[in-house]
């Protein structure tokens, strides 16, 4: 990819997300840290809750230029205020270095975040929340058993099939990576996104990584965790433990394995 903007023009990235937690705003910790990028990472400060909370306030109707967002993840650059995930990951992706600026290419990596994003983001919190998110895992645990035995027996599977497929096409190139031959944004949504995976069901995916049908998924989990700042930021304090987040181990919900 072309030489990141943010290596040649001084800017300031500025993440707003929950503190405590890796969730989403994790992804974007790892484009920064793959591109040696500063940023201001409001979940690392004492008003993290409060600043969060702040955007998705009934009462915030944004500015003048940006309208009111959702929910975290929240990017800040310099006037440019944006949410939703994969929205900023399209935005940053050519500022790091990571991806096209113009191109089918920008599509195209944006359909593999989305569909590795729905996989192993989204359905991984619906094994521990399949009813609603705003009951507790213990007031759904039987539905919730039922989800996951579908999540590890046939979701998962066919997830990580679709990633070895685009392993296996020719738009992926040389090297090992998702698409053109070298590594871009997505290759390091799989990686958080399965890491994730592995901590929540870490039985299910020794077991799919063993079957070796998947060989090459998990040459890229591995090759993207020895990059030189991958490594460093892996091996920190400022990487965030997984607890009550989107990937969560819950024993029961393996138990059959």
């Amino acid at each position: 990819m072309a030489e990141p903007e943010a290596k040649r023009v001084k800017t300031e990235y500025e993440l707003i997300y929950w503190p405590g937690i890796p969730g989403r705003g994790e992804v974007v910790r790892l484009l920064f840290e793959d591109a040696g990028v500063a940023y201001i990472d409001t979940a690392k400060g004492d008003n993290a809750v409060p600043t969060t909370l702040s955007y998705m306030d009934a009462s915030n109707l944004g500015d003048e230029k940006n309208p009111p967002v959702f929910a975290p993840p929240v990017l800040k650059h310099g006037e440019l205020v944006i949410n939703q995930l994969s929205n900023i990951l399209l935005y940053l992706a050519p500022k790091l270095g990571l991806g096209p600026a113009s191109g089918d290419g920008v599509y195209h990596l944006n359909s593999i975040a989305l569909t590795i994003l729905d996989g192993l983001c989204v359905e991984v919190h619906d094994t521990h929340h399949p009813i609603a998110t705003h009951k507790y895992y213990e007031d759904q645990k039987e539905e919730a058993k039922l989800r996951a035995e579908a999540f590890r027996e046939e979701r998962l599977p066919k997830y990580l099939t679709y990633v070895q497929r685009l392993l296996d096409a020719k738009t992926s190139g040389e090297g090992g990576w998702l698409y053109g031959g070298e590594l871009t944004y997505v290759d390091l949504v799989l990686f958080q996104c399965l890491d994730g995976t592995k901590f929540a069901f870490p039985k299910t995916v020794e077991k799919l990584k063993k079957s070796g049908k998947y060989d090459d998924v998990f040459k890229l989990y591995d090759a993207v965790k020895e990059r030189p700042n991958i490594k460093a930021y892996l091996e920190s304090d400022k990487r965030i433990d997984y607890s009550d987040g989107i990937w969560r181990h819950y024993p029961e919900l393996e138990e059959d394995e």
